[in-house]
C-alpha cells in the first residue's frame, strides 16, 4: 500500500466523518460509525507514521502494516 493510498482512504474516512457531523441528530447508529471512523483513522495515520519512520532509515515502507486497535490506543498513552 502506498502513501497516496494511505491518505485517499484517510480522506474518505473524513469525508465520511463530516457528513455525520452535519446531520442534525445523530442516531445511535451515527455515533457508533463515528467511533468506527475514528479508531480506523487512528489505523491509517499510525501506518502512514510507520511507513513514514521506515523510509527515514532507509527501510522499505512497504513493511508498515496495519495495527490492531488495541496497540494503537495503548500506544498513545
Amino acid at each position: 500500500m502506498e502513501d497516496n493510498h494511505v491518505l485517499n482512504h484517510i480522506k474518505n474516512l473524513t469525508t465520511g466523518e463530516e457528513e455525520l457531523w452535519r446531520k442534525e441528530n445523530l442516531s445511535e447508529q451515527d455515533v457508533k460509525k463515528l467511533h468506527q471512523i475514528k479508531l480506523e483513522l487512528d489505523q491509517y495515520w499510525d501506518m502512514l507514521r510507520q511507513r513514514r519512520a521506515l523510509r527515514d532509515v532507509n527501510e522499505n515502507p512497504d513493511h508498515a502494516e496495519k495495527r490492531d486497535i488495541d496497540t494503537i490506543e495503548n500506544y498513545q498513552k
